[in-house]
């Protein structure tokens, strides 16, 4: 069907499908092999609220990439902003 990855990796489908955290960390390592087979990155950074919870699905998370939470977790976008209309 035509759901997106993104999306369905997500935690809010996470919630809504009552996934344990070892399934879906499998759905979210599915996800970031094929990020990482299109893009190459060197370094995969996890964020949004379910940063707070990495130690709980990440170190089941297998790929080439490192993977982090994010530091400022779900308050990056408010710390961007902020910084934004400082400038």
């Amino acid at each position: 069907h035509g759901e997106d990855a993104e999306v369905r990796a997500s935690d809010r489908a996470r919630e809504v499908e009552d996934l344990g955290w070892h399934d879906w960390a499998h759905r979210v390592q599915r996800y970031l092999r094929h990020l990482e087979n299109l893009l190459a990155p060197d370094l995969i950074i996890i964020g949004g609220g379910i940063s707070r919870k990495a130690d709980k699905f990440l170190p089941q998370v297998d790929v080439r990439t490192p993977v982090v939470p994010a530091a400022l977790q779900n308050n990056a976008g408010i710390a961007g902003a902020a910084l934004l209309a400082s400038a």
